[in-house]
């Protein structure tokens, strides 16, 4: 008879903020429950450009129909779902703000980086950096990680304790893929995208071919 704790627990799904100088990880976010859904969009980097009229091209363009300019642009979308409820052994006085709270920091920067910043303005220096974010990996499986960053944070809170604190939410979270186009050469960001896009290669490689004949082609191209 087969006991519960025979049963192996599934991979959780989550982000792993990495310092992109020693590769160490940060902080490690496991996702409560591992989205229902994956929504996933991938568009070629054409040399010729986007999109295109119908059929007038210039030779140019006509040489170059078969190229690629760079690493597609992946996009990933999906819905995440925190339930203080489901964890009632765990106590949980500010209910779900803390795991917002971690969420929403993946797209701000920290008071410390803002007052620094204010600082070199009012000494009058006339161009300060954009403020550099840590490096962010999503996991979904040993097959699936990469660099990406956070470009859609929405929180639907639909539960409360007594004390108004959020207890379950909804966030649908919109991720775009880091690849070698985004990355300066050398960035840890960029050779992880590159094992990534190694993995793909592997599970391309191991995909059944068809046949001509299965395309009503048997007497050949």
């Amino acid at each position: 008879m087969t006991r519960y704790a025979d049963i192996p627990k599934p991979i959780r799904s989550g982000l792993v903020i990495v310092d992109p100088e020693r590769g160490t990880p940060q902080r490690i976010i496991v996702l409560q429950f591992n989205p229902d859904t994956l929504e996933r969009s991938v568009a070629p980097q054409a040399a010729s450009g986007e999109g295109g009229g119908g059929g007038g091209g210039s030779g140019g363009d006509r040489n170059e129909a078969l190229r690629l300019k760079g690493p597609a642009q992946e996009t990933w979308k999906f819905t995440a779902e925190i339930d203080a409820t489901d964890q009632l052994d765990v106590a949980a006085p500010d209910g779900i703000h803390p795991q917002l709270a971690v969420l929403e920091m993946l797209v701000q920067p920290t008071t410390a980086q803002l007052r620094a910043a204010s600082k070199l303005s009012k000494k009058g220096t006339i161009e300060i950096s954009p403020i550099e974010m840590p490096l962010t990996l999503f996991t979904w499986g040993s097959k699936r990680v990469m660099p990406v960053r956070l470009t859609e944070l929405s929180v639907n809170e639909s539960a409360f304790d007594v004390n108004l604190n959020p207890i379950r939410a909804s966030l649908s979270i919109g991720m775009k893929i880091l690849t070698v186009s985004d990355l300066p050469a050398g960035h840890r960001g960029a050779e992880l995208y590159l094992a990534h896009l190694a993995q793909k290669e592997q599970l391309a490689r191991r995909a059944r071919g068809g046949s001509l004949a299965q395309l009503g082609l048997g007497g050949g191209i």
